[in-house]
């Protein structure tokens, strides 16, 4: 049997099943070979990939997540890809178990040593662990314009990733630097991706872990508490500053505001008193007997109270001693004749 010369000669074996007709034989075995035919031109997508299919080894079409159909024995052929799904890939350590926490997953950096060693841009030494998370966005690219996506997929975050831990000093890498470091290589990555036109998408890049070499770390350790020792001292230096400055500066503008205050009451005062002495000189020239009594009324107001004990004779009596008390004993008291 032949199928326009293309299959070439399809010979169908001769069963000899006893008691059974040839004919009934025959039926059998195009149905097993109908059944092989309708079976192999099935197939199905799932909810989060796409299919793309293969006529003849050449790009023909994608297929939707569902049922779908193909040409038969090899024609067609169909490589599904994963482009709803997020995947990732491990850099310096691998994970060995997930735990639903990350701190209950267990890793391993058995063998990824090598990818995970770096050098600073201050000659330093640094243990670099991390995480690329990313997405398929292009099947056809992601199949067709890179060979071996994944690996070169590695291979550029690694060169990223040195790149940029090669340009920050080794404090930056270990410390207050990771978050830039990550979103730096995040960038420059995608920029790869799309100059290799490999169909990815970069999600994320997380720096895993970060330290320095197992040789050096207890070094590096007591370097770490030698540094957060000084800036302890100086955060409580700058507290006691903090403290004992801004009160005696406030001490010191309130001496200096009460002194201003003090000498303007006195200026005030001063200036009142010349007001008030230029008005009683201007009532006195104007009616100097009315003005010298008043004074000396206003003057004896003031004096007279003071005084413990008064004395009060006719002015023109002559001889006033016996009116005086001359005992001692009876100078401190007080009383008035």
């Amino acid at each position: 049997m032949a199928d326009d010369g293309f299959l070439g000669e399809i010979k169908i074996p001769k069963f000899n099943i006893p008691g059974a007709p040839a004919g009934a034989v025959k039926g059998i075995i195009a149905l097993l070979v109908l059944l092989v035919l309708v079976i192999s031109s099935c197939f199905t997508i799932e909810p989060e990939e796409v299919g793309v299919v293969l006529r003849l080894g050449k790009f023909q079409r994608n297929a939707e997540p569902g049922l779908h159909f193909r040409l038969p024995l090899g024609i067609e052929r169909v490589t599904k890809v994963p482009i709803q799904r997020q995947l990732k890939e491990e850099f310096g350590f691998q994970t060995v178990s997930g735990g639903v926490r990350r701190e209950r997953s267990q890793y391993s950096s058995r063998g990824r040593e090598a990818e995970s060693n770096m050098l600073t841009g201050d000659l330093n030494a640094a243990v670099v662990e991390w995480v690329v998370q990313y997405r398929i966005v292009d099947p056809y690219k992601y199949l067709f314009r890179v060979r071996n996506v994944r690996t070169t997929l590695r291979d550029m975050s690694e060169a990223v990733m040195r790149g940029v831990i090669g340009d920050r000093t080794v404090n930056e890498v270990l410390t207050v630097g990771r978050q830039e470091v990550a979103a730096l290589v995040e960038v420059e990555l995608q920029a790869l991706c799309e100059q290799y036109e490999n169909g990815i998408k970069i999600d994320q890049v997380v720096l895993q872990d970060v330290n320095p070499p197992d040789a050096v770390k207890a070094s590096f350790n007591e370097v770490n508490q030698a540094q957060q020792e000084r800036e302890k001292l100086i955060n409580e230096a700058q507290s006691e500053y903090n403290r004992v400055i801004p009160r005696a500066r406030g001490e010191a503008q309130q001496t200096i505001r009460e002194a201003e205050g003090y000498a303007l009451e006195r200026v005030n005062t001063a200036r009142g008193d010349s007001a008030r002495f230029v008005a009683v000189y201007r009532e006195y020239r104007v009616a100097p007997a009315v003005t010298r009594t008043r004074i000396y009324l206003e003057t004896m107001s003031e004096i007279m109270p003071k005084i413990t004990k008064k004395t009060i004779i006719d002015a023109d009596m002559k001889g006033i001693v016996p009116f005086f008390n001359l005992d001692p004993r009876e100078s401190g008291k007080g009383g008035g004749n």
